[in-house]
């Protein structure tokens, strides 16, 4: 039961710059917020959206990545979803005085019945935050009394909280808060911008035709970073790495030089346990094109749902004789069966012979399903039309034809990343595009300075993460 009756008669909106709370419409998207609160005794609040409102708790020691912590969090009245905007300070002799700071903000999902669970006092959940993320659950164990506890997922991104003293919202420390200093405009992780990061040998010659050097790259991809993090923040990724344009590229999964990456560890079917890396944040890519990384390939799964897949890929990959009307046919034909079955779907250059076609699916199945699901789809338009497609990697089946690869479906395969730059001639890249360009735009056609350009125009893929929910 959601009321917002206790929050509104604890204050006087007259004196304090609260909001006034409204019930408001949950998006598709449950937002939630960590606020740090230096009150009469300073804790952390956490506050998840549920129903309209923000479902609240207060956590003395606040949040920890240890699972052995079981952190004390007291049930609060319910705070309108407004609330999760507010930074600042609340009058001395109002309910909660004191200085009020953004800790960390973003998503939150259930992996249950929220509702359900919250009555029974045992809420499963994955947090998608700057600061917080991975599974966590809040258990209650006497009256408004619960336990916040970190559950095992390998996902530890700091051991100690006092470590983050700023806004993740505006960067701005509880003393700036409390003395009323206007917004930074750089939150602490923005602190280490992408053009403060040094790249070493800047006008090394990466592509000899057109001329691309390692600084050419890198200005793509802080120019590109705000429409690429999306698609590859959280996810394991391995790229290919090309130290000079003249040797042979190479593929790493497990980078031994690259401390700024997450890391998470898993075990190989042999039982031997590897380092895997991610992406935390915009700046983590220029890194690793420092580290002469310049394609990146992702997992379909992100490391807060590791066995949960997400983003499930199809690549077209026609013969080398195939003409380019025959190739966009067949992304057509992929496209009406994905519809017959009401998969909104998102096209992409794959910066070499074909294109890639992308379908967003909510975290519910299995890797085993996922991998089903990709390869029915690949043989029901290869039963289909069996002269024009084959779901057969073998070299020998697809001649004449487009190999429908599903294979990217799977644990541990990858994908190259949307607005990846592909090592090849002419330095394409693998370009999110609209459908309507499908018959525009040919497949290695965009490269790095027709990427830049496009990116004034609107998303072609705005609403991939709103879709197929």
């Amino acid at each position: 039961m959601t009321n917002l009756k206790s929050y509104n008669d604890k204050r006087d909106f007259k004196k304090t710059k609260e909001p006034v709370g409204k019930k408001s419409h949950s998006k598709k998207r449950l937002r939630f917020v960590v606020q740090h609160h230096m009150a009469r005794r300073e804790h952390y609040d956490l506050r998840l959206e549920l129903d309209g409102v923000l479902k609240s708790w207060a956590v003395p020691k606040g949040p920890s990545y240890d699972a052995k912590d079981k952190r004390l969090a007291v049930e609060v009245e319910d705070h309108p979803i407004s609330y999760r905007n507010f930074e600042g300070t609340i009058p001395k002799g109002q309910y909660g005085g004191g200085t009020v700071m953004v800790w960390d903000e973003g998503y939150w999902e259930p992996l249950d019945n929220p509702k359900k669970d919250f009555k029974n006092g045992s809420i499963k959940f994955i947090i998608h935050g700057k600061r917080l993320k991975g599974k966590w659950t809040l258990i209650r164990y006497k009256e408004d009394n619960w336990l916040l506890i970190k559950e095992k997922d390998g996902i530890k991104l700091f051991s100690n909280i006092d470590d983050f003293t700023t806004s993740i919202k505006t960067g701005r420390t509880m003393t700036e808060i409390e003395s009323g200093q206007k917004t930074k405009g750089k939150s602490e992780k923005e602190k280490n911008s992408l053009d403060e990061i040094e790249i070493t040998n800047p006008q090394k010659v990466i592509f000899s035709s057109p001329k691309v050097t390692k600084n050419d790259i890198a200005k793509y991809y802080k120019k590109v970073s705000k429409r690429m993090l999306p698609y590859v923040e959280k996810r394991i990724m391995s790229t290919i790495r090309y130290p000079n344009g003249k040797s042979k590229p190479f593929f790493k999964k497990h980078f031994e030089s690259n401390k700024d990456l997450g890391c998470i560890k898993l075990s190989s079917k042999e039982g031997k346990k590897d380092d895997y890396y991610y992406i935390k944040e915009a700046s983590n890519i220029i890194r690793e094109v420092q580290m002469n990384g310049y394609e990146f390939h992702i997992w379909g799964s992100t490391i807060d749902a590791l066995n949960r897949p997400d983003m499930l890929v199809f690549d077209l990959d026609p013969d080398e004789t195939m003409d380019i009307r025959d190739v966009r046919k067949g992304v057509k034909d992929l496209k009406s069966i994905l519809d017959e079955f009401s998969l909104k779907s998102f096209l992409k250059t794959s910066g070499g012979k074909g294109y890639h076609v992308v379908v967003p699916l909510k975290k519910h199945h299995s890797w085993e399903k996922f991998r089903e699901i990709a390869e029915n789809i690949a043989k029901l338009m290869e039963a289909k039309w069996p002269e024009k497609y084959t779901s057969n990697i073998r070299k020998d089946s697809r001649k004449g034809k487009i190999f429908i690869d599903w294979l990217r479906n799977t644990k541990g395969a990858s994908s190259v990343a949307p607005y990846s730059l592909r090592i090849r001639k002419n330095a394409t890249v693998s370009m999110p595009i609209r459908w309507s360009e499908l018959d525009k735009v040919k497949p290695d056609e965009i490269t790095i300075e027709e990427a830049i350009k496009r990116l004034k125009r609107k998303d072609p893929w705005e609403n991939f993460f709103r879709t197929n929910l």
